[in-house]
């Protein structure tokens, strides 16, 4: 189910239906970055954005975040997987449903698609398993369009290295990890080309974010 065809939602006032753009890519390839100069050009085309993320998106969110991601000790890859789904069905039904409901731009870092990439190969879980549970506490909703920054792992990490003094549990994790989750991310793009535009992120930051804005401007003529 796409974000055209969330059940029960009534359409804007002007008619423009709402659009769920998310970003994804290992730690370290620029999703901060693009989400920021995309919502500037989303917002220069006349449309409202809310800018989200997951874990994290609302109130909420946040101490799940603070669990999962900085938590002092072990969690084991269950309860990983499980509390990431716990946010998410929190954040789907309370945040971008409405969002997407008024017409508005859901323009999200990391959906469902990091789960499957970092639960179910990272921590080397069922992929197919962690996609139902993720489509599951989200009610089906799938991404217009999901961004992914392909970068490689031992570059992210050095740009890591020169931009953090504190890493959450899994930017901490060794290069064979961030392989395999890279390596999940490229299987699902090529396994759903209609939904993923896959981005070099080893280019400049400006030049990514040209092709995104060309790349949304054909894909989704409706966010002009």
């Amino acid at each position: 189910m796409s974000a055209s065809e969330t059940p029960g939602a009534a359409g804007p006032a002007d008619g423009q239906r709402g659009l769920f753009i998310t970003l994804e890519g290992g730690d370290g390839s620029g999703k901060s970055t693009q989400a920021a100069l995309l919502e500037k050009w989303l917002t220069q085309q006349g449309r409202t954005v809310v800018r989200t993320r997951e874990p994290g998106g609302t109130d909420a969110g946040v101490e799940i975040r603070e669990i999962v991601l900085h938590h002092r000790g072990d969690i084991s890859p269950r309860a990983e997987a499980l509390l990431y789904a716990a946010d998410r069905a929190h954040h789907i039904e309370t945040l971008v449903r409405p969002a997407l409901a008024r017409g508005e731009v859901v323009l999200q870092d990391r959906y469902l698609d990091s789960s499957v990439a970092y639960q179910g190969a990272g921590r080397v879980l069922d992929p197919q398993q962690i996609r139902d549970l993720s489509l599951w506490a989200a009610e089906g909703l799938l991404p217009d369009l999901t961004i992914l920054l392909d970068l490689d792992e031992t570059t992210a990490r050095a740009r890591l290295d020169t931009s953090r003094t504190r890493y959450d549990r899994l930017e901490a994790e060794k290069a064979d990890f961030h392989a395999r989750v890279r390596a999940a991310y490229l299987g699902l793009a090529a396994a759903e080309p209609e939904r993923f535009l896959v981005v070099d992120a080893s280019r400049p930051a400006e030049e990514i974010a040209a092709e995104i804005q060309s790349e949304l401007g054909r894909r989704l003529p409706a966010s002009r």
